[in-house]
């Protein structure tokens, strides 16, 4: 073999070795998003204890959900994540009040969102509508800086498809490159069977996808990673596809202590990568 020929296949061996380094590092433990961990939390952790919680995990990033006994608690959530060196990632919906404050601490994390069923006799109509609904929020965000993300939660708004084209919409008719979809498997059973479909579908549009084991028929709805039947196989598929964005675990369960639920998913997704041989990227969770 040519000298020439060797290095040029060395190369093309450390391109693929880089490549698949980088495509892990989306599951690298300090990359994670923490979700669903205010309001579920069954010790009602307050701003400085939750941020202290999520330090010793090792975890630097959170979604930040909220009820209305938490808006007195906004601005110290922010203050606390800035003094434990975490990223105020994303939150969710809308308040006026939050709004301010991160134009105040100068942070734009990502919207959450969940659109209402859009009405419309074609599916052309539906995507319009819920288009046109959006646009107030869309504005709003481009001019904070914040990307939106439109939530999966039932119904047409939280099909693949049809978010996939309302996202497609927005960008095409009103310049809206900020608006993408977050997608959350223990929203999403009904499309375990065909999710290299629904991946494909959604990925140029996805800001976040959140995990979660999945079984049949959602039972339970919220089960640890690991636990599940299937999300070995569908995390198997969003390594494959070459998704490089945010990935998200989650509590979401009123009866367990976050740090808990947190714990046993880390747990979980170690399991699974080891696995699915991620060797690089689980040397992240042995910090």
């Amino acid at each position: 073999m040519k000298t020439g020929t060797k290095i040029f296949l060395g190369l093309c061996l450390l391109f693929v070795h880089v490549f698949q380094i980088e495509a892990a590092d989306n599951f690298a433990k300090d990359k994670l998003v923490a979700w669903c961990i205010v309001p579920f939390d069954a010790k009602k952790r307050g701003p400085a204890q939750r941020a202290q919680m999520l330090k010793r995990l090792g975890l630097k990033r959170v979604a930040y959900d909220w009820r209305a006994q938490h808006v007195k608690e906004f601005e110290e959530e922010i203050l606390q994540y800035k003094k434990h060196g975490l990223e105020f990632f994303a939150f969710w919906a809308v308040h006026e009040k939050a709004f301010a404050l991160f134009e105040k601490h100068k942070i734009t994390p990502q919207v959450w969102y969940m659109f209402p069923q859009p009405k419309g006799d074609t599916q052309e109509a539906k995507v319009a509508a819920a288009a046109k609904q959006l646009l107030p929020l869309v504005a709003r965000t481009k001019k904070m800086g914040s990307q939106l993300g439109l939530y999966n939660h039932g119904g047409w708004s939280g099909e693949p498809a049809n978010l996939a084209a309302v996202c497609k919409y927005l960008r095409k008719h009103h310049d809206a490159k900020h608006v993408g979809i977050v997608y959350n498997l223990h929203h999403g059973h009904g499309h375990i069977a065909d999710w290299e479909k629904s991946l494909s579908q959604m990925k140029l549009y996805l800001l976040c996808l959140n995990l979660n084991g999945m079984n049949d028929d959602a039972k339970p709805k919220i089960l640890q990673l690991g636990r599940g039947k299937y999300e070995a196989a569908m995390i198997a598929t969003i390594r494959k596809s070459g998704y490089m964005g945010p990935i998200g675990i989650l509590d979401h369960r009123n009866d367990t202590d976050t740090e808990i639920a947190l714990s046993e998913n880390l747990t979980g997704m170690k399991k699974l990568l080891k696995q699915l041989g991620a060797k690089d990227v689980l040397k992240t969770y042995r910090k």
